[in-house]
């Protein structure tokens, strides 16, 4: 028995149950968790199938969950509703309904039907209204009502015998839990609402006034009238404010309060009782078998043909999720939380349905010249070609090609081996010869071409002197931009859209020290196996690229990350030039530093120990020092980690020297020692590699070395960068946005005290402790513009008054008081904050501004402490990734201008808000004026850019 029907004085067993169920919610879910399903896989003209599949997945999973005889989906209507003409900014912000939804909305309601289920949609009201009106009808008859939603507006309708539940994050809101979430109890949500406002359907509350005012008040003085009555009393700003807001607050509850009154005569027999109206009817299984096959869903079929009954609603978990690669023990959360489901990389797929109507596969081997040249007057003439590269090793600056694959439409693709070496290998074409053969169309930015990876596969033929160019479409890329919380390897991509599995590399060459190269893989195996790789790249792109085109704001986002794959590869491949007797002269004197740093440990101690042993130090610290213990492992050990250290470290001097010992061990291990040997032997050059397609805000990674890690905020760290140096006759320069992300924050609160620092040109941390204590910025000491910096950024990150009081040294209380003083006097932030979370917790996703999405699958969980995770992510990822966005939007700017006007300046680094160059010393007078320029025009916000260039003979000095 679930918790939805678990009997109680209130809730007596025998009542009847009415299930409701919140149907826009439902739709926008099922939409944005799936993949982009095809009545056609692979033709994106048939119609989009994903959101009405998640939704039959979903609404049988509802029935399992919480088993009903009387049930409803309730929709919104097209159409204005008397809010609008009420309030004319209502819902403003929203964004048009997407056409590929828009389209799935007559089948989803027409399936729902043939399922049994009573499918409601009122004109001029919304379908919380249709909600509250039937819950109050059913609840007034003696039925217990159910209503599934996530959201929290419907709060407003709980009492004893209706109950909400938010079946994506397991939430059940029921009388206590709308006191304990709210703080008040439902009869008063909608003063609650008015006070606070609801930023998601752009209804104004009284400015100033949060969740935590709101609910003091409502304790106080008992409801919104008796606060009005009680408003020329109210003292400081707040009131103030709430003056303000009184002609504004009727409105604002007209708005916010769920009708229970509306007129559903038309819709419902009004001589039937509400139970008997909305009665679960049985399935129409041969009008539903129709459908499924009209649709694509062949698991469905097969469903209905297995399970008599209720068209699989009784079947088992497996069984129905079978369809989509679920896993059966948790079916209800893979149906609730498609998006979770879909974003663990469980795929959401029609994997068993798409399979059998794969294109067969016409797959060739090239071994003739004649073979060659008849595939060469194809690939001339075809839109788009997906191109693959089979190499020597994964190193993209020393991989060479084995072979080459290509495919020109869905199942047609040829292999062309050119460095297979193993006994019995059969002739193949001469590398060199055939890529000549290929050069001219290799080489032409007029032929289209696809790739998975485009980034390495300019690399590969660039070892062998060809300038691969036309590279329009990459399918990591695409699945970055639209999916970025999803795997995005082919294999991955293939099995999540194409529901096609090929064979694994692992398979192929075998895995460790049994590894075989590719250039030892029989041919016939190595053709099978690269068709696919080139055969599965072109399938992908038919399933994404359409998504992509469908939405500007995101195709937007993937063509700049087109652009910045371009430029990266130039980065990549230029390299920046290291003094390997800088990097030596530093490691050794490292290395007398940590042997001194052991010595002074071992004195502490009283005895020699292997610094690095936790064991032997937990010894030393806790049992013959006997120094307090401040935690302990999930094994129960004591804890030696660097947050204990870092607290021991205040009082006593044996944990600050391991600190330091640990600090400058990892600093000689990662840089000083290995930074040369990375080093290309010929050019004297590291070669980092950025990865595009791995942190989910857009950020890029670098590995191989990590350029991004290096630690600057010790002296020794910051020496690390003296060894990154320029050729002779030339300089480093760094370019360096200033504040970015805060200046983001002003752009996206609309803050006026933050706007005006930033327009002004004032120090906006000393501008923001003017605010918080009350003072003119002259009178702002040292101390209190710590305080606010520390403030500034520790929201951008989500801190709390825990966080705060830690970083400054002080307890909780005064910490608190600090943030409750900076959201009074910069409302603007604290309202984008609630904004960005409600909005989060609606659509599971947050954007930058350029509309790249960032999800946070855990923004409903149930689990208190990642729920907070996904909150505070929330808060920071637009103005990370908007940041990462904007440097991107500044590399491309930057290299169209340097190629443009023939420069000899290079890029050489992008390390976070900041690009690097090499430059001839006569070109320095045009990049310190042209660079800053640029990065600073490459979007319009609310505030300046402002980009900040510095010069040296290595890169500390360019700091």
């Amino acid at each position: 028995m679930t918790q939805a029907t678990l009997p109680s004085a209130d809730h007596p067993a025998t009542a009847p149950t009415l299930l409701l169920v919140d149907g826009s919610s439902y739709l926008y879910r099922a939409y944005h968790a799936m993949p982009d399903l095809r009545a056609v896989p692979g033709d994106p003209g048939s119609p989009a199938t994903g959101a009405l599949r998640g939704l039959i997945n979903m609404a049988q999973a509802l029935l399992r969950e919480h088993p009903a005889q009387s049930a409803a989906f309730v929709f919104d209507a097209p159409g204005p509703t008397f809010r609008d003409a009420l309030y004319p900014a209502y819902k403003a912000q929203r964004s048009p309904m997407p056409d590929d939804l828009r389209a799935q909305i007559e089948p989803i309601h027409t399936v729902l039907r043939l399922l049994g289920w009573p499918v409601l949609c009122v004109p001029g009201v919304e379908a919380d209204d249709v909600l509250g009106t039937l819950a109050q009808q059913a609840a007034a008859a003696g039925m217990q009502v159910l209503i599934s939603s996530g959201d929290k507006d419907l709060s407003q309708l709980v009492q004893p015998r209706i109950t909400v539940i938010d079946t994506l994050s397991g939430k059940r809101r029921d009388v206590a839990g709308v006191q304990a979430e709210f703080g008040v109890p439902p009869q008063q949500m909608v003063d609650y609402q008015c006070l606070v406002g609801d930023a998601v359907d752009n209804v104004p509350g009284v400015e100033k006034v949060g969740p935590k005012t709101a609910v003091k008040w409502l304790l106080e003085y008992g409801s919104l009238d008796a606060i009005v009555a009680r408003a020329a009393q109210m003292p400081g700003a707040v009131g103030e404010k709430l003056r303000q807001a009184l002609d504004w607050l009727p409105t604002a509850r007209q708005l916010l309060s769920i009708k229970t009154d509306c007129d559903l005569s038309a819709h419902l027999d009004p001589a039937a009782p509400l139970q008997q109206a909305l009665r679960l009817q049985a399935p129409d299984q041969a009008a539903l078998r129709d459908f499924y096959q009209r649709y694509g869903f062949k698991t469905l079929v097969r469903s209905l043909e297995a399970v008599p009954g209720r068209a699989g609603v009784a079947q088992s978990g497996a069984d129905q999720l079978g369809g989509m690669g679920l896993d059966a023990p948790g079916a209800a959360v893979a149906a609730f939380g498609l998006a979770e489901a879909a974003q663990a990389g469980q795929g959401a797929a029609e994997g068993a349905d798409t399979a059998p109507t794969a294109p067969p596969c016409q797959y060739e081997t090239v071994l003739t010249w004649e073979a060659l040249h008849a595939w060469l007057e194809r690939l001339q003439a075809a839109p788009l070609v997906a191109l693959d590269s089979e190499t020597t090793g994964l190193d993209p600056l020393r991989a060479e090609i084995v072979g080459l694959s290509w495919s020109i439409e869905p199942g047609q693709a040829a292999y062309l081996p050119l460095a297979h070496d193993y006994p019995g290998a059969p002739p193949q074409l001469p590398r060199e010869q055939a890529l000549e053969c290929l050069r001219p169309w290799l080489e032409n930015a007029a032929a289209p071409k696809l790739g998975q990876h485009i980034k390495y596969e300019r690399h590969v033929f660039a070892n062998h002197g060809i300038a691969l160019r036309g590279l329009d479409h990459d399918t990591l890329l695409q699945s970055y931009v639209l999916e970025a919380h999803l795997p995005h390897s082919l294999e991955s991509l293939a099995e999540r859209h194409l529901g096609l599995r090929g064979t694994s590399y692992a398979e192929l060459c075998g895995k460790g020290a049994q590894q075989i190269p590719f250039a030892q893989v029989d041919i016939e195996r190595a053709s099978s196996y690269a068709c696919e790789d080139s055969d599965f790249t072109l399938q992908v792109h038919q399933r994404l690229w359409p998504r992509l085109q469908a939405d500007a704001k995101l195709g937007a986002v993937y063509a700049l990350e087109i652009d910045c794959s371009e430029v990266l590869y130039r980065i990549e491949r230029h390299g920046v030039l290291i003094d390997a007797a800088t990097l030596a002269r530093q490691s050794h004197e490292l290395g007398q530093r940590i042997v001194a740093l052991e010595a002074q440990a071992h004195a502490s101690a009283g005895q020699p120990f292997n610094l690095s042993s936790p064991k032997q130090l937990g010894e030393i610290l806790y049992d013959r020092l006997g120094l307090p213990v401040l935690k302990k492992t999930a094994t129960g050990a004591r804890s030696t980690d660097e947050e204990v250290l870092e607290k021991l470290a205040e009082d006593y001097p044996l944990p600050a020297q391991i600190l330091q010992h640990r600090s400058l061990s990892k600093l000689k291990n990662t840089y000083t020692d290995k930074l040369a040997a990375l080093a290309h032997p010929r050019s004297g050059r590291v070669h980092t590699h950025y990865a595009q397609a791995v942190a989910v805000t857009g950020r890029l990674s670098s590995n191989e070395p990590n350029l991004q890690n290096i630690p600057i905020r010790t002296p020794e760290g910051r020496r690390v960068r003296e060894a990154f140096v320029a050729a002779p006759g030339h300089l480093i320069a760094s370019a360096d946005y200033s504040q970015i992300e805060l200046r983001i924050m002003a752009h996206l609160s609309d803050d006026p005290a933050l706007l005006r620092a930033f327009h002004t040109g004032q120090d906006v941390h000393r501008a923001t402790a003017a605010e918080v204590f009350g003072l003119v910025p002259e009178q702002v000491s040292s101390e209190q513009r710590r305080a606010a910096k520390a403030i500034n950024f520790g929201l951008i990150y989500g801190m709390g008054s825990f966080g705060l009081a830690k970083a400054l040294g002080i307890d909780n209380t005064a910490a608190r008081n600090y943030i409750e003083r900076y959201f009074e006097r910069f409302a603007g932030v604290r309202r984008y904050m609630d904004a960005t979370r409600a909005q989060a917790k609606a659509c599971g996703y947050v954007e930058t501004v350029l509309g790249r999405r960032l999800y946070l699958p855990e923004i409903n969980s149930p689990n208190g402490p990642r729920r907070a995770a996904a909150e505070r992510a929330a808060i920071n990822a637009p103005m990370q990734g908007t940041a990462a966005d904007l440097i991107k939007l500044s590399m491309v700017a930057v290299q169209h201008a340097l190629d443009a006007q023939g420069r000899a300046s290079r890029m050489i680094m992008q390390v976070h808000d900041e690009l690097v160059f090499e430059l001839p010393a006569a070109e320095l007078d045009w990049l310190r004026s042209e660079v800053p320029r640029l990065m600073a025009s490459v979007a319009q916000l609310k505030v300046p850019l402002l980009a900040e260039v510095g010069v040296g003979a290595n890169w500390e000095q360019a700091h």
